[in-house]
C-alpha cells in the first residue's frame, strides 16, 4: 500500500500530462448543466461466495446537469449475485453538490458534497457494505480533486449507514452484523492519447489507477482494493470505460475479492437549454 501512494504523489510531483473520469469513483466535477446523461453498468465476477459462479450485476443510471454546480443521478440494478437468476435488485438515488472551484489555465482544484440513498430486495449477505445493490441505506461524503493539465487526483471520503430491519429488532446475529462504515478513495488518471489536442472529434484514450477502501465502524473488519481501469471517449460525448478491482488486504467475508467493470455513458449536451428555448 505504502509504495502505491509513493508512485501516485511522484506522479503528481512529475506533472505527468489526465482526465478525472474516474471509473470506478466520481470526481468533485459534475455533468454539465442542462445536460442528460444513459450509463449502463455491468460488475461482474467469475467465482463469486454465495453459489461459486459466474454472476454480474446490471445498473442503467440516468444522469442529470440540474445545474452548474449541482448533479443528480438515479439507477436501478439487476444482478443474480444473491438470487440463482437474474431479477431485479435494487433502486438508488445520488446528488452531487460541487461547493468549490479554483479555475486556472490548464489546472484547477475543486471540492464537493455527495449523498447517496438505496432500497433494495436482497437478504442480509456478507460483513462489505454497498450501496450498489447488496445493501440499502444511506451515504454521505466529500470529494477534492486536483487536475494538473492531463493528469488528475481525487480523493473522497465517506461515512455510510445500512438501513436494514434487522439493525431495529432485538434478535442477537451470530455473527455480529455490521451496519456503519467509513469509505474512502484516492484516484489518480492520465490521458494518453491524442498527444495534441486539435479538436473534439479526436478519441481520447485515459488511464487510470485507484486505491479503495471500506473500515466497519460498529466491529472489526475492512478492506482495501486497487482497480487499474482504462477509458475511451469518442466524440467527447461517448465513454466507454473497463477495469478490474481486487483485493491488496482485508478482513470481512466479502462477495468476491475480484470483479470486472464495463460500462458504456453518452452524454446530451444542453439538451434541457434547447427544450426551454423552444
Amino acid at each position: 500500500m505504502y509504495r502505491i501512494f509513493i508512485c501516485l504523489l511522484c506522479l503528481v510531483a512529475g506533472k505527468i500530462p489526465a482526465q478525472e473520469l474516474y471509473v470506478f469513483s466520481e470526481p468533485a466535477s459534475s455533468l454539465p448543466a442542462h445536460s442528460l446523461g444513459v450509463k449502463v453498468t455491468d460488475h461482474f465476477v467469475t467465482k463469486d461466495n454465495i453459489y461459486g459462479r459466474f454472476s454480474n450485476r446490471l445498473m442503467p443510471q440516468l444522469m442529470l446537469g440540474a445545474g452548474k454546480r449541482l448533479m443528480l443521478k438515479a439507477g436501478i440494478s439487476l444482478a443474480n449475485m444473491h438470487t440463482s437468476q437474474t431479477r431485479y435488485e435494487s433502486f438508488s438515488f445520488y446528488a452531487k453538490y460541487r461547493f468549490l472551484s479554483n479555475d486556472d489555465l490548464h489546472q484547477h482544484f475543486r471540492m464537493a458534497a455527495y449523498s447517496e440513498f438505496s432500497i433494495t430486495r436482497i437478504p442480509f449477505h456478507y460483513d462489505e457494505i454497498s450501496l450498489m445493490g447488496d445493501k440499502g441505506g444511506v451515504e454521505a461524503g466529500i470529494i477534492a480533486t486536483q487536475l494538473w493539465h492531463k493528469f488528475a487526483l481525487s480523493a473522497t471520503l465517506g461515512h455510510t449507514q445500512v438501513l436494514h430491519k434487522s439493525r431495529f429488532d432485538k434478535v442477537i446475529y451470530v455473527p455480529q452484523r455490521s451496519y456503519q462504515s467509513l469509505n474512502y478513495s484516492l484516484s489518480g488518471g492520465l490521458l494518453v492519447l491524442p498527444n495534441e489536442y486539435r479538436d473534439y472529434r479526436q478519441t481520447n484514450l485515459n488511464l487510470y489507477l485507484e486505491l479503495l477502501g471500506q473500515q466497519l465502524l460498529d466491529k472489526k473488519g475492512g478492506w482495501l482494493d486497487l482497480a487499474p481501469a482504462l477509458q475511451l471517449i469518442f466524440g467527447s460525448t461517448t465513454k466507454l470505460n473497463a477495469g478490474y478491482r481486487f483485493q491488496l488486504s482485508g478482513s470481512m467475508q466479502r462477495m468476491a475479492t475480484g470483479s470486472w467493470l464495463i460500462s458504456l455513458e453518452r452524454t446530451f449536451l444542453n439538451t434541457l437549454k434547447k427544450k426551454q428555448k423552444n
